[in-house]
């Protein structure tokens, strides 16, 4: 599962599928590579190969951008921590910015919502005033998975 607890169970780290390594990275565009430039054997060594040129380079560095994006996209990680005294939720974001929600652990509910909105099975804290999701990327089973886990500490603790 894409989270993790503490040896101390009161630490809780999440993050997105990562589906690709960097080694499958390459891989996969030099391979889109090495696909798009088979047609152009048979225009080798005329003027219309240099006509098809850009738009083979276009599409391969198309390629090469929307996996970057998916990327950066998964640095994405979610920080819960929790006490006595303080829960304490971190969402650091993949460009920079990070946001914060904090309450008395005594107050928080944890939420399961079974409907589709958002997303099927949305996690929630409600606390503080707030209500904040949890793990949004995480899969439906996750989610539910997760709830028991959370659940369970947030009234045992």
């Amino acid at each position: 599962m894409p989270y993790r607890w503490t040896d101390d169970s009161h630490t809780l780290t999440l993050w997105p599928h990562r589906s690709m390594s960097n080694r499958g990275f390459v891989l996969f565009i030099g391979a889109t590579a090495a696909l798009l430039a088979i047609p152009l054997l048979a225009v080798l060594g005329s003027p219309v190969l240099w006509a098809l040129l850009p738009f083979m380079a276009i599409a391969v560095a198309g390629v090469w951008l929307a996996l970057n994006r998916s990327d950066r996209d998964a640095r994405l990680t979610e920080v819960l921590r929790l006490d006595a005294e303080r829960i304490e939720l971190t969402r650091h974001e993949p460009r920079g910015g990070t946001r914060r929600w904090d309450a008395n652990p005594y107050w928080v509910t944890v939420h399961l919502h079974k409907g589709d909105k958002p997303v099927e099975k949305y996690l929630t804290l409600k606390g503080g005033g707030r209500e904040v999701e949890l793990g949004a990327f995480l899969s439906p089973d996750e989610r539910q998975a997760l709830y028991g886990e959370l659940s369970a500490l947030i009234r045992g603790g």
